[in-house]
């Protein structure tokens, strides 16, 4: 696997690039398309800090390579919709990820749903990340069979996102009641977020079993001199009494008052959760679409491809590979999208309207509708 440079996306520089019209069934102008030829615009509010993004909406190709296995190495282009950004408000005129955001979650214009219903991968993939916040993607992974996994549920009749069910909270051998609580599980959010009241047990329990004072720094309430530290351990366990335990849910700041260890873990409104990139660490996180479930294992991270076997198949002959599937309308233009992972910045506290939060450098990738490119023309 090579590295490559990160580079802004120029749709007249790209040779399969398409501009998507406001006709096609992936747009979200409807009745307001007065010509079926026109651009398809987009346009995303975020949750945080006034950020915005508008542009264009464009069909271009993505390029995979197959892993694993004893068979030849192999390679296929399929199609993907790209958000390409004219205009950007808020953080990200602070400084963005180089190449945009990639969007992974289960709607039907995401990335791993395009080249599911393009017949390239089964409907599912995994992510992983290992403990210098860089990470890899496998579309197509179903995950080994000694996985442990719990179901995806819907939320409020809808499949519309990796919402899982947790039963219980434990810090060390104390599984603090009535810490049932639904989380939605969001690689592009740097930090986990708890409804409130199971973040004050939990919080209450973990400072009660840290022999050291809290500090409060930063934005983070949970703050320990990092100097000999010890945490007691965390894990949540899940439906089917399925235990996730987290490896380590603290990061280091150093400011005025020395180097600190500080709990990446928040209060928000609302009775949904979110478990972040912090829990996710050391572990192979496979998101299952096909089968509803999330299934997890220990990784490095960097073995993955060593053991397994992922082949993108292209589409039947009768089948091309160079336009997209009709599938069910999608509205990136519309709502509420997750923020975009931007550096060094700290997420606010989110409220019941505002139930996701703000991404940081690190966030390889967010639950977008589609892919979101700032782009040259």
């Amino acid at each position: 696997m090579q590295d490559r440079d990160l580079s802004q996306y120029s749709p007249s520089r790209s040779s399969t690039s398409k501009q998507l019209p406001c006709s096609h069934e992936l747009c979200d102008q409807g009745p307001n398309c007065k010509n079926p030829e026109e651009h398809c615009p987009y346009s995303v509010k975020y949750l945080s800090e006034d950020t915005s993004s508008s542009g264009f909406l464009y069909e271009d190709q993505i390029h995979l390579a197959s892993v694993g296995g004893n068979r030849q190495p192999s390679s296929a282009q399929a199609p993907v919709i790209l958000g390409c950004g004219r205009s950007q408000s808020g953080i990200y005129l602070e400084g963005i990820a180089p190449d945009g955001l990639m969007g992974l979650g289960p709607g039907g214009i995401s990335v791993p749903s395009l080249l599911a219903k393009s017949g390239f991968i089964p409907h599912s993939f995994s992510f992983c990340y290992d403990k210098s916040y860089s990470g890899r993607v496998f579309f197509g992974d179903e995950g080994p069979t000694s996985q442990r996994s719990t179901p995806f549920l819907p939320l409020k009749g809808k499949s519309v996102a990796y919402i899982v069910e947790v039963e219980s909270y434990c810090v060390a051998n104390s599984c603090l009641k009535i810490t049932e609580f639904k989380a939605q599980v969001d690689t592009g959010s740097s930090f986990t977020y708890l409804p409130h009241e199971t973040y004050e047990q939990v919080l209450a329990e973990f400072d009660k079993q840290v022999n050291a004072k809290r500090i409060t720094t930063q934005g983070f309430d949970y703050c320990y001199k990092a100097r000999s530290l010890k945490l007691p351990s965390m894990k949540l366990v899940f439906s089917l009494n399925q235990s996730f335990v987290i490896e380590d849910p603290t990061f280091q700041v150093s400011d005025n008052q020395g180097d600190l260890s500080c709990l990446g873990v928040h209060a928000m409104d609302g009775d949904i959760g979110i478990i972040g990139q912090n829990f996710l660490m050391g572990y192979r996180m496979v998101f299952d679409w096909e089968k509803l479930k999330l299934g997890w294992s220990i990784s490095n991270c960097q073995d993955i491809g060593d053991n397994l076997e992922v082949h993108p198949t292209p589409p039947p002959s009768g089948a091309s590979p160079k336009s997209l599937p009709i599938i069910e309308q999608q509205h990136p233009a519309s709502g509420h999208a997750v923020p975009p992972a931007v550096a060094g910045h700290t997420p606010p506290k989110p409220s019941a309207a505002s139930s996701l939060p703000s991404r940081r450098q690190y966030g390889i990738t967010s639950l977008l509708l589609f892919v979101l490119a700032i782009c040259v023309i």
